[in-house]
């Protein structure tokens, strides 16, 4: 075979940020011409000394705009240096295997979570929304439309500037989370406003406490809660951070009242069915917020620990879930799912209240939910079952033995088998579905098998685990990172749909874009239009798109709270490489 047309018909996908040596270490072959591919070779780099030479194994056969398809597991090396593979002419980009290759990953993406404040915004060194906002649809609760309320401060939530507590309250648990399992990967280089300096607290709790802060704002009053500043008005103009008076009050944005009720603007009526969903994020995000915080604020950790009851309570004034509004457009965040949401924050009461009714309250939401519901099928609704992952399981697990325990683990142990089922036909291990924001799917979905393997003490999904992980960074079929400027030598997102790059040729560093969609999805979106020539044309197909294109708002726009999940798998990835036992250099 021709090696220059090996090259145009076949490409050897990797992780761009490379492998540990102790961990699973596989790349994918993937031609759209068949060849006779039997062995492949692990090359060093420097010397080109042939270091592996092994046999490619099973022919997955076709996926997306692939014929052929090949897994090139190279586990067995564990020495470090730089490296490329090659078969049939055909070489893989260089990559390293170290223990270092997650070493500031995490903090890398903690960029765009600083990047997406409101109110001050350090990036710009700049305030934001200054004027946030007038309430809608708390007249029951004695608390006019129209009456102005302070609601600044948080994220913006994705390129465009509307603020949802569900997702914020998810992001704040995520980073919290990170902090606590693994403290000692993130640095202090920021103070609290997010500006250069050292302030003794790890930059990762300072920017969970910014969103804390906001949350405290959403819930001021034990009777009042919020679950969303401005609606889909926003997007009448791309501009940066700024004034928006797009809503009939000025510089005043909406900030709507959470009453358990279908909310209605313009035409759009949503199916807001109680209160539960958000009101148990706040919850949690209190609760863990209270338990960390502690050692540097005892009144501020009180404080949120007496927010923790309030909202636990709100979260039982009608049990159900609330939905986002939309008054233009018929995009919402649909979530449809509650009970996962009650679960973590009655195991989080159990945790730190040692109350027996707690667990078993816990215990019966687990039971209603088991699976979460996403990963039993191939398709849902934009965020329809959110979080994307069941975080109750986790913390309900380590406060559990025995048969309760092994009932949990379970649990998560059909979910992953379900997605295994359909991962184990095609060489990249996709199981996870190409709805729209795929990437913070295949991020929890990470997550998910990573806690099944540290509590249950199982490896069986060890490597399906790591190819969620390899496909973010590059071992998909369009061998790019889902995530901006990681890594800096990569091939990785350069025209994201984002204000700050499109308008001011700005760097959004460590956003995760939303990720590859079914193309059946794509050809029906409202408002897509390709500005550029597409330089993935040719890994396009029928089953999945994306595009690194600014007028791609459904592939290429980064999100805050998928940013914030991935912040925690960066961080786990970084702990598990410094706890791999030694190896040769």
């Amino acid at each position: 075979m021709n090696n220059a047309f090996a090259q145009k018909q076949a490409w050897i996908r990797i992780n761009q940020l490379g492998y540990t040596p102790a961990g699973k270490k596989v790349a994918v072959w993937a031609g759209k011409e068949k060849f006779m591919l039997d062995k492949f070779k692990l090359v060093h780099a420097k010397t080109g000394k042939t270091v592996l030479e092994h046999t490619v194994g099973k022919d997955f056969g076709a996926y997306g705009p692939f014929v052929q398809s090949f897994r090139l597991d190279f586990s067995q090396v564990a020495d470090t240096g730089s490296y490329f593979l090659e078969a049939q002419g055909v070489k893989s980009p260089t990559f390293r295997i170290a223990k270092d290759v997650y070493q500031g990953a995490a903090d890398f993406t903690l960029r765009y979570m600083r990047q997406q404040r409101t109110l001050f915004n350090p990036y710009l060194a700049d305030s934001c929304h200054t004027h946030d906002g007038f309430a809608l649809y708390g007249g029951k609760s004695g608390l006019p439309d129209s009456t102005n309320v302070d609601a600044g401060g948080g994220w913006h939530d994705a390129s465009d500037y509307l603020q949802y507590s569900t997702t914020s309250a998810n992001a704040t648990y995520h980073l919290l989370a990170a902090y606590r399992d693994f403290p000692q990967v993130f640095g202090d280089q920021k103070l609290a406003n997010g500006l250069g300096g050292r302030n003794g607290i790890a930059d990762v709790l300072d920017e969970a406490k910014w969103g804390l802060d906001w949350l405290v704002k959403m819930h001021p009053k034990p009777t009042w809660m919020f679950n969303q500043i401005a609606d889909d008005r926003d997007h009448a103009s791309m501009r940066m951070p700024g004034e928006d008076p797009f809503y009939g009050r000025g510089y005043e944005r909406p900030v709507y009242f959470i009453d358990g009720l279908p909310q209605q603007r313009g035409k759009f009526m949503n199916r807001t069915t109680g209160t539960s969903s958000t009101a148990a994020k706040f919850t949690s995000a209190f609760l863990l917020g209270a338990d960390l915080l502690k050692p540097i604020d005892k009144r501020y950790a009180k404080m949120l620990s007496t927010k923790a009851q309030t909202a636990f309570e709100y979260a039982h004034i009608k049990l159900g879930v609330t939905q986002t509004v939309s008054v233009k457009s018929p995009y919402i965040y649909a979530e449809e799912n509650w009970k996962d949401d009650m679960e973590l924050a009655a195991a989080l009461q159990f945790r730190y209240h040692k109350k027996a009714s707690f667990k078993q309250q816990a215990f019966d939401y687990a039971r209603a939910e088991p699976i979460t519901p996403w990963m039993t099928t191939d398709t849902a609704a934009h965020y329809q079952w959110y979080p994307f992952i069941n975080l109750g399981h986790y913390e309900l697990a380590k406060v559990s033995q025995g048969k309760e325990k092994a009932e949990l683990l379970q649990f998560y142990k059909t979910g992953i088998a379900q997605v295994w089922e359909r991962a184990k036909e095609n060489a990249f291990y996709r199981g996870v579905p190409f709805i729209w924001c795929s990437n913070n799917l295949t991020v929890s979905f990470a997550i998910q098998c990573q806690w099944y393997e540290q509590l249950a003490h199982d490896t069986t999904y060890a490597e399906l685990a790591q190819a969620n992980i390899d496909w973010l960074f590059g071992a998909n079929p369009w061998g790019t990172s889902m995530v901006y400027g990681l890594p800096a030598w990569g091939d990785t997102p350069v025209d994201p749909h984002s204000a700050f790059t499109k308008l001011k040729n700005f760097p959004i560093d460590g956003g995760l874009v939303d990720g590859p969609v079914y193309t059946s999805i794509f050809k029906n979106l409202i408002g897509i239009q390709l500005h550029q020539a597409d330089a993935y044309a040719d890994f396009q197909s029928d089953l999945v798109v994306y595009h690194d294109d600014y007028g791609d708002y459904s592939t290429n726009e980064p999100t805050m709270d998928g940013t914030a999940s991935l912040i925690y798998l960066l961080a786990s990835q970084e702990q598990k490489a410094l706890e791999e036992p030694k190896v040769k250099k």
